[in-house]
């Protein structure tokens, strides 16, 4: 074989790759070739999916869990929005939730979703706030509440719990060793009250 022949082989490999669909078979050879140059051998899209979801699940303060539900299924079906979050998942969520916030059509959507989803966790029925209007006294998920528990969600993502180090006094090891305190700040402390008020009260309705 010439060397003319020998240089035309990779060309032809490329064009017997591009004239077939891309397969599951060749996406798991891709990886593994990947985990050989010393990758992860779990693709960054899925990665910074779990990523994603652990924030909002350590944020997002939700008793009943319909609003949760809803937001991690739109979290997790924005593969555009997560891959441009690759090293940072937590700020696609912070992303998602500024996107909601500043929207009311889709805050509107959301809070509607979470009602149905709400209805479906509980087989009740839920009670549909139209906007303009106020909210039926026993509606789990209003617009205004909604609003105020995205708005704490993404100011602890904004304030991540702050780290002390302090020296520990009980021991006789330099004061290089040091007893780490996680202290949250919450800047809106009734929100969490409110609501397991909310989803006591509902518990309550279930029984009856």
């Amino acid at each position: 074989m010439t060397s003319a022949s020998q240089d035309d082989i990779p060309d032809i490999q490329q064009e017997l790759r591009l004239s077939r669909p891309f397969t599951l078979a060749d996406a798991i050879g891709q990886e593994a070739g990947n985990f050989m140059k010393g990758e992860s051998p779990i693709p960054r899209l899925v990665q910074a999916r779990h990523g994603a979801q652990q924030a909002l699940k350590e944020s997002l303060v939700d008793g009943p869990g319909a609003l949760h539900r809803v937001l991690e299924q739109w979290l997790v079906n924005d593969e555009r929005r997560l891959s441009q979050y690759l090293e940072h998942p937590a700020e696609a969520v912070k992303d998602l939730l500024v996107t909601v916030l500043r929207s009311p059509v889709t805050l509107y959507e959301l809070v509607r979703q979470t009602d149905v989803t709400w209805g479906q966790i509980y087989d009740s029925r839920p009670h549909f706030q139209q906007p303009g209007q106020p909210p039926h006294p026993d509606d789990q998920y209003t617009h205004e509440s909604v609003r105020e528990t995205l708005e704490q969600c993404l100011y602890c993502l904004n304030h991540p719990p702050v780290v002390e180090l302090e020296p520990d006094s009980e021991t006789a090891l330099p004061q290089t060793t040091a007893r780490i305190n996680l202290r949250l700040i919450i800047k809106k402390p009734l929100l969490w009250l409110t609501t397991a008020a909310r989803s006591t009260s509902h518990l309550k309705n279930v029984r009856r």
